[in-house]
């Protein structure tokens, strides 16, 4: 199975941007807004997209976040923790020290009530010891039906632990760097899902990202050898977040892919055609979370592949 129908989101209580994440996010930016003001609003977005994801029938498990301690990205859940169709679980060294305090046990314990499975953790957080790190499914883009994984290299995914954890999961490495134009100048794209998506028989990427013409092509033949039409964005495009994108599975099996209103405006009516040929479009307004996370519809949430017995 490339994509699920069942999505974890935690609900924020203390969102605002997020200043040790900020060094090399580059698509955060300021908003003249209070703290509690921004938090509100990031909460209103994220419960109407929650709203659109179930009137679709996809399976939602919502979790609140907590006061203490501060976590204001904890509204992405992606970057440390991932779930597998074998039952395993995913945690991952994060870049900023505030962000290591979103994992959370009780996550887990919660999964296991809604009836799924958890067999074994595969914990790679000792690594931040070292100054590694690996921002789970922000880092990797995991071809889980092919067995390969995409990585776009950066402070936050580091090669080595790349490797390492697809020798654990059993995944053949795609490993390339990708930037984007900040001051003039070519600089690291801190996650690999905010300049690609992969759905079952697509991709979105933005290609141009990708400097090193051995790197991108080697890329798009991957891309190509496993039958997915490349539906290619532009570095502006990218910047509206038409790169975070996820696909998922609503009632009747019913394909979508969800993005927020920033990317979905992005995008020209060839691309929109392209997509539709594949699956219906959902968007949501993210305007507030983008703004100040710099991170999108994709970012938001963390799928569930787990065995389920109930």
């Amino acid at each position: 199975m490339q994509i699920t129908n069942t999505i974890l989101m935690i609900r924020p209580v203390s969102f605002r941007m997020n200043e040790q994440t900020a060094v090399n996010n580059y698509f955060m930016e300021t908003i003249d807004m209070k703290n509690h003001a921004i938090n509100q609003k990031a909460q209103e977005e994220f419960d109407t997209f929650v709203s659109i994801l179930k009137d679709v029938g996809v399976t939602v498990i919502v979790v609140e976040d907590t006061k203490e301690p501060d976590t204001p990205d904890s509204i992405f859940p992606n970057n440390w923790i991932s779930f597998h169709l074998d039952g395993s679980v995913g945690i991952y060294p994060m870049f900023a020290e505030n962000r290591r305090n979103e994992r959370r046990e009780n996550i887990l314990e919660i999964l296991e009530e809604n009836g799924f499975q958890i067999e074994t953790v595969v914990d790679y957080t000792t690594a931040e010891e070292e100054g590694v790190f690996l921002e789970g499914t922000g880092s990797i883009l995991m071809d889980r039906v092919n067995k390969k994984a995409y990585c776009a290299l950066s402070q936050r995914a580091d090669e080595g632990l790349f490797i390492e954890f697809c020798e654990d999961f059993d995944y053949f490495p795609v490993i390339f760097t990708a930037n984007q134009s900040v001051g003039g100048k070519r600089m690291p794209i801190y996650h690999t899902n905010v300049m690609m998506a992969l759905a079952e028989d697509f991709a979105i990427i933005c290609t141009d990202s990708i400097d090193d013409k051995k790197e991108r092509k080697n890329v798009v033949d991957h891309l190509k050898k496993d039958g997915r039409q490349i539906i290619k964005i532009t570095e502006n495009q990218m910047h509206h977040f038409a790169g975070n994108m996820l696909q998922v599975l609503g009632s009747k099996d019913k394909r979508y892919m969800v993005m927020s209103t920033a990317a979905f405006t992005s995008l020209t009516s060839e691309q929109i055609v392209h997509i539709e040929n594949h699956c219906q479009i959902l968007h949501s307004s993210l305007s507030t979370i983008e703004t100040c996370g710099g991170g999108s519809a994709r970012c938001m949430m963390a799928e569930v592949f787990l065995p389920n017995l109930s």
